[in-house]
């Protein structure tokens, strides 16, 4: 079985080298050559919508049988890259994330119009990707976009968006400041409106003093007390 991983940002380019992108995935494919079985490993935060949805259809076009598992997390557009799985595995602890498209605009009143329009197609498009898969309905899908809903794997499987929970597998996951670690992988935690609480991460343990400090301080506190007592 040939193996994809898919942590971190999904881009349309590559700046920090740690990005998903439709052309890596697709040379990725190529590489593999004729194989029948694609095992596809996501744990990702989300990030540019319509190379979400380019990996998808690349991956959903391969002849191969596609086995999605979330690694972590598959939250806002990687949820869309894990509808293209035939089976879709999240092991305890794994979240997946569906909200309504968004993005950053500027311009007067006729631009900001036509960004809303957009992004009404663009939600329409992934309602359409979340129904198939599901087999939920528009009406019911859209709720759970309005809300950013956030489910666990039992839920997710309860609602279509997953097939399986591995029983024998835990994430774990924890958050200090606005940035969650999850399986490894830092994900801007405060870029969510509703995202669920983590375990606080311990702070680092403050360095042990060098024994030799030690050592010395004790040997100034002796100096002392003999002094005192000439």
């Amino acid at each position: 079985m040939a193996e994809l991983v898919l942590y971190g940002p999904i881009s349309q380019e590559s700046w920090y080298g740690d990005e998903v992108t439709p052309k890596q995935l697709s040379d990725d494919l190529a590489a593999m050559g004729d194989v029948t079985e694609i095992s596809v490993r996501i744990n990702s935060g989300g990030g540019d919508v319509f190379a979400g949805t380019a990996i998808h259809s690349i991956l959903k076009r391969h002849k191969a049988s596609v086995t999605v598992y979330v690694d972590g997390l598959a939250a806002s557009i990687a949820s869309i890259i894990a509808m293209a799985g035939d089976k879709i595995i999240m092991p305890k602890g794994s979240m997946m994330m569906i909200h309504n498209p968004w993005t950053f605009a500027m311009g007067d009143a006729k631009d900001l119009r036509k960004t809303a329009e957009t992004l009404d197609q663009v939600r329409d498009s992934l309602i359409t990707i979340y129904s198939d898969k599901t087999g939920l309905s528009a009406e019911e899908i859209i709720p759970l976009l309005d809300a950013e809903t956030w489910l666990s794997a039992a839920e997710a499987v309860k609602k279509g968006f997953a097939t399986e929970v591995e029983e024998k597998l835990s994430i774990a996951a924890s958050i200090r400041g606005n940035t969650a670690m999850i399986n490894g992988i830092e994900v801007e935690w405060s870029k969510f409106a509703n995202a669920p609480e983590l375990p606080v991460a311990e702070s680092d343990p403050k360095p042990k003093e060098p024994e030799m400090k030690v050592i010395n301080q004790d040997l100034r506190r002796k100096r002392l007390e003999l002094a005192n007592k000439l």
